[in-house]
């Protein structure tokens, strides 16, 4: 049965996380890798525990997450249109060494397995070009200081940190003080092609360290990649896997989904059976149920996500069908969300409880709801 923890607020996940690293009172890990949806605090999490390695002037985490793209810039040439060029902030401690480490076959080796872009690094200036090579009449031809795509931007961006990941591995002493490695999100819009290819790439890096000290956390909110790596890695490293969700109340969830397969859509279940008894239902909610409908009626194999409901009566289900259809489609945000009038409400109750009354979940077995645990 797998163990749900409650935490009060992220610095008490980021301690956990770091007890489960160092052997505190626990078996030590090596890797931890857990799956939240984007809006749960992912990146908040990350530089908490970024802050609890800062002790005396010192640090022990290198971090890849939202902060790190703020590093890379563009000049973009405004004036003149030619000469555009993305900066990097060389006052940043992620760049420690940057002049004298020569990091472009590190960067090439990984960069060139997406797309093919070439790239010169300025190290004096701290800027970085991109050219590319095209065909003109039959020619072959480069064009210079091109400006790259926001994809292509985001794999530079992340072959820029593995290469200096590999110069942690390599013990490199312009990176000595790295204990942790922490990865948030790394394959954010990128398609699922490039996600595997991403999430390949990570892992060979992270075998080459197995004899290593240095552990690894990484998040992210793409099924598919939680999968690869762990397919990829999760036998290799002493390694603890979780899913974190918030709860109305802004506490944190960590469910431990080590002796359990993992399905981030029966958690989204347990978390509207959760808003249905509050009665806090709120439009964007209508998202969530048709998202977990769509799997389920893909898992089945049935074309149409309405026949994952059962009705007594057929106009029921075109009643459900409907605003299944209207709701989800809606621009409902959850930044800006808006309660639904009591008429829906009681809509969207009868369209989940349709739903349970043909697939029965037993929610105490699954989310061990009956022995929570409190850090």
């Amino acid at each position: 049965m797998s163990t749900i923890t409650n935490f009060n607020d992220l610095q008490e996940v980021a301690i956990n996380f770091r007890k489960d690293l160092t052997g505190d009172h626990r078996p030590e890990k090596d890797l931890i890798l857990f799956f939240a949806h984007n809006g749960t605090g992912k990146t908040r999490l990350s530089m908490e525990f970024k802050e609890l390695g800062k002790t005396g002037g010192n640090r022990d985490t290198l971090y890849f997450n939202a902060f790190t793209e703020d590093l890379f810039t563009w000049n973009n040439d405004l004036e003149n249109d030619t000469n555009r060029k993305l900066r990097i902030n060389g006052d940043s401690a992620f760049f420690d060494g940057l002049h004298e480490l020569d990091l472009n076959e590190k960067i090439e080796s990984f960069f060139h397995n997406y797309v093919d872009i070439q790239f010169d690094i300025d190290y004096n200036s701290s800027t970085i070009s991109f050219s590319r090579s095209v065909i003109i009449d039959g020619t072959e031809q480069r064009i210079e200081n091109i400006k790259i795509s926001r994809g292509e931007e985001n794999l530079f961006r992340w072959c820029f940190f593995l290469a200096i990941c590999q110069l942690v591995i390599d013990k490199d002493p312009a990176y000595s003080w790295v204990k942790y490695i922490y990865i948030d999100d790394p394959v954010s819009s990128l398609d699922e092609n490039k996600a595997i290819a991403v999430a390949c790439d990570l892992a060979s890096l992270m075998k080459s360290a197995e004899d290593s000290d240095i552990k690894f956390v990484i998040s992210t909110h793409h099924s598919l990649f939680f999968n690869v790596m762990y397919n990829e890695i999760g036998r290799k490293f002493k390694n603890k896997r979780y899913f974190l969700h918030s709860t109305l109340s802004k506490e944190y969830k960590l469910q431990d989904t080590s002796d359990t397969p993992f399905f981030h859509h029966i958690a989204m279940l347990a978390e509207l059976k959760q808003i249905v008894e509050t009665n806090k239902i709120y439009t964007y909610h209508f998202n969530a149920l048709r998202s977990i409908l769509e799997k389920t009626a893909t898992f089945f194999g049935y074309d149409k996500f309405d026949t994952c409901i059962e009705s007594i009566k057929e106009e029921d289900e075109v009643l459900f069908e409907r605003a299944l259809q209207l709701f989800s489609h809606g621009k409902y945000s959850i930044f800006d969300p808006v309660e639904m009038g009591d008429d829906n409400k009681e809509l969207f109750k009868r369209i989940l409880e349709a739903f349970f009354n043909k697939y029965e979940f037993h929610f105490p077995q699954i989310f061990n709801e009956e022995n929570p645990v409190t850090a």
